[in-house]
């Protein structure tokens, strides 16, 4: 692998793929349960590639979030396989005929799925993506190339060498999956201009990665984007509740897209709800960051800045913004999110329904986590990332959305006239 030009690997996905645009289900699925089992199998090569890579991150000083998205451990290799597993009991999209109608020429003219090809996919230090977007992908009738970051290269190298084995092991094309072992930022940017064999190139990572695909590629671009999520508590909102799904957003791991970074509270609810929300997030030692409001109920929080309305922490930090109303707390969050998740915690159905409506966002909840934004919860068996744009693919990206379409027309001797 590490002796292949971009080149080489952008035709021998190419290849791949042709075989792969009309592999029957069950040959999939056979690929898929295979590969669930070699990682099971070969978890202890997985745990000692992926110690490496930790080891050198602790080393560099990584951020402890940042730590956890990179460590393997034997129930996350589970994890990846069961999501192989799932994925493999999936409705196939490729193939499904969507429309189909006569015209009045005779024409009978319809739409089916069909894979979109080769999907390109740089991203950073969380080996599971590999299994993930291999399965995703796979399933959906494409080849995929991939580009993760230098600090997982070990990790990513492992899983993909057990992707490969599974794949030769069904007869198929080890290329179906194909990784750049070179992570230079120069072939990065080469990658990212490789549109006479890449279909399509989705970043996965922080704002700076995205943006960089977004800016250098000639690739067309799927944005999934980070996540700026916020809840929003109303005045007639559970506070227990409220605080319950609070703490869960924020904490239940921190070094997620879909994670709460931004509280935004009615200023009716402050004085009953800051001084129990501060003792709860000492449970994990969260730094509270408000505005001058919030800070007034509580000597423990902290002054935000303007520049804290608008980052993704990734951290055990929240900012805390309070509001006069709903109106108010709409535009905020609108400013300053992401397009990701948003949640609000309220009794009034009316508020519930204005905030669904007007919040610009991926994902929009009531009184629930932010955290359900995932594949695996919405039910898609796992997910290629979080889309954050409008065009095509928007939420959790499952197997239809890395489908594309075209038409298919039937006659029986009809010219134009």
């Amino acid at each position: 692998m590490t002796s292949l030009t971009l080149e080489e690997i952008g035709k021998r996905a190419r290849t791949a793929e042709a075989a792969l645009r009309v592999l029957p289900t069950v040959q999939k699925n056979k690929v898929l349960t295979a590969s669930a089992d070699y990682l099971v199998e070969d978890s202890k090569i997985l745990l000692e590639a992926n110690e490496k890579d930790v080891e050198k991150a602790k080393a560099n000083q990584m951020p402890e979030a940042l730590v956890d998205r990179l460590l393997l451990t034997e129930e996350r290799i589970a994890q990846m396989a069961e999501g192989l597993r799932q994925i493999a009991e999936l409705e196939d999209p490729v193939g499904e005929v969507l429309s189909m109608k006569q015209r009045p020429n005779g024409l009978m003219i319809g739409q089916k799925r069909v894979p979109l090809g080769v999907i390109g996919i740089i991203y950073e230090s969380r080996p599971n993506v590999t299994a993930d977007a291999f399965g995703l992908c796979f399933k959906a009738g494409n080849a995929v190339v991939l580009r993760g970051g230098k600090d997982a290269i070990n990790s990513n190298q492992a899983i993909t060498g057990i992707l490969q084995k599974a794949l030769a092991s069904c007869q198929l094309p080890a290329d179906a999956i194909l990784l750049i072992t070179d992570t230079s930022h120069e072939t990065a940017e080469e990658f990212m201009r490789l549109n006479r064999y890449i279909d399509v190139l989705i970043p996965r990572g922080g704002a700076g990665l995205i943006r960089t695909v977004v800016e250098h590629a000639t690739v067309p671009v799927i944005e999934t984007g980070t996540g700026n999520c916020h809840v929003y508590v109303d005045e007639t909102a559970d506070l227990d509740m409220a605080v319950n799904i609070i703490f869960n957003a924020k904490t239940q791991r921190i070094g997620v897209c879909n994670a709460c970074e931004s509280l935004v509270i009615h200023e009716k609810v402050k004085e009953a709800l800051l001084p129990v929300l501060v003792q709860k997030m000492k449970e994990k030692n969260v730094e509270l960051r408000g505005d001058e409001a919030s800070c007034r109920v509580c000597a423990e929080i902290m002054p935000a800045s303007e520049e804290d309305w608008g980052t993704e922490y990734l951290d055990y930090i929240l900012s805390i913004k309070t509001v006069k109303n709903i109106d108010e707390a709409i535009a905020h969050i609108n400013r300053y999110n992401t397009g990701h998740s948003e949640a609000i915690i309220t009794r009034d159905y009316e508020n519930s329904q204005k905030f669904l409506d007007q919040i610009d966002a991926a994902a929009v909840y009531v009184n629930a986590s932010t955290r359900f934004t995932d594949g695996f919860e919405f039910g898609f068996g796992g997910e290629i990332g979080i889309s954050t744009q409008k065009l095509h693919a928007r939420g959790p990206m499952g197997l239809k959305e890395l489908t594309s379409t075209k038409y298919i027309i039937y006659g029986n001797g009809q010219v134009r006239p």
